[in-house]
């Protein structure tokens, strides 16, 4: 995976940006710790959160995948998750990406919505 450079905030085109807006809002909206949008090969975005129930855990870009695969998305052109700290998302999470989206780029944003780094395929 290629990596941007962490530190320096990453310049977006409108359709990444919208992305990670959605992830953000989803983010605050819920309260929860991460947020996370994908946005399909025709255009569709899908948000979600982070999910915590006794009898179900997905971090919000699984939840993001899901959202979209049961939904019929063909496959993935870019996802952005949005967390405290801008950190990586789980191995698990970037792997759901992949099966839908094998060369769709993952953002990494912090709460302020600054994208630090970008996972590429």
């Amino acid at each position: 995976m290629s990596r941007a450079e962490s530190g320096a905030a990453v310049e977006l085109d409108p359709e990444d940006a919208k992305i990670v807006v959605l992830a953000r809002s989803t983010r605050a909206r819920t309260g929860a710790a991460e947020g996370a949008a994908v946005r399909d090969t025709d255009g569709r975005t899908y948000a979600a959160a982070t999910v915590a129930l006794p009898s179900l855990q997905l971090s919000a870009l699984q939840a993001a995948v899901a959202a979209a695969v049961s939904s019929g998305a063909p496959g993935l052109e870019a996802a952005a998750v949005v967390n405290a700290e801008g950190t990586e998302p789980t191995a698990e999470a970037v792997a759901a990406v992949r099966d839908i989206g094998p060369t769709a780029p993952v953002l990494l944003a912090d709460a302020s919505g600054a994208v630090r780094a970008v996972l590429g395929a």
